[in-house]
């Protein structure tokens, strides 16, 4: 069982992410997610702090929660991005598609819809060219 803990705080939620987001746990997320749209407001952050690894399937599930949140005029941020994750974002470009910040509880302060222009831990050498990345 992929843990999803949901933390709700008066500046939003933070969805903490355990182990391996794959094909398998997606599921787990989907319904945490789905939870949250229907009952919460205001902006969702992802906690990665704990995330050991993430594939394609873990990538279309925080896309999806994405698309969904902006959907109801929410905000999605992820946060804490461990040095693979971080990785694997910046080759997708996500990391510039979604708000990345270095800890949960910097992405529900007030100026948190603004994106990060790096992600930490991230060299900018090693991003994928933008002809290359999903949108």
């Amino acid at each position: 069982m992929f843990p999803v803990d949901v933390t709700r705080t008066p500046h939003g939620v933070v969805l903490t992410l355990r182990g391996e987001l794959d094909f398998n746990s997606m599921v787990q997320v989907q319904e945490a997610a789905l939870l949250e749209l229907a009952e919460g407001t205001g902006p969702v952050v992802v906690d990665c702090a704990h995330l050991s690894s993430c594939d394609s399937s873990g990538i279309s599930a925080l896309i999806g929660l994405s698309q969904q949140l902006a959907a109801r005029d929410r905000d999605f941020h992820v946060a804490a991005l461990p040095p693979p994750v971080a990785r694997l974002f910046a080759l997708t470009g996500l990391d510039e598609v979604f708000s990345v910040h270095p800890e949960a509880t910097a992405a529900l302060t007030p100026r948190a819809d603004s994106r990060t222009s790096q992600t930490p831990g991230v060299d900018d050498s090693e991003r994928m060219p933008a002809e290359g990345r999903i949108a």
